[in-house]
């Protein structure tokens, strides 16, 4: 549940700053040298990265809370 919750985020995230930086590009484009502003492959590298870190900084915690007896971590609030 946690970390489908944190995934959603970042699914949502990703789409926003694509579509942002889809829209950005064209300001950008002659600041890059010899790349298109919407190459498909960088995108796709750099939303496989970010979703993958997201994945990570949801399951971490998730895997970590499984670990502990539900008795100590009543007890401890």
């Amino acid at each position: 549940m946690v970390v489908g919750d944190g995934m959603r985020i970042a699914f949502a995230g990703v789409a926003v700053g694509s579509l942002i930086a889809l829209w950005s590009g064209r300001w950008l484009a002659p600041l890059l040298f010899e790349q298109s502003p919407a190459d498909p492959v960088v995108f796709g590298v750099v939303a496989g990265v970010l979703l993958l870190v997201a994945t990570m900084a949801s399951a971490i915690p998730a895997l970590r809370a499984t670990r502990v007896s539900p008795t100590v971590a009543l007890r401890t609030e």
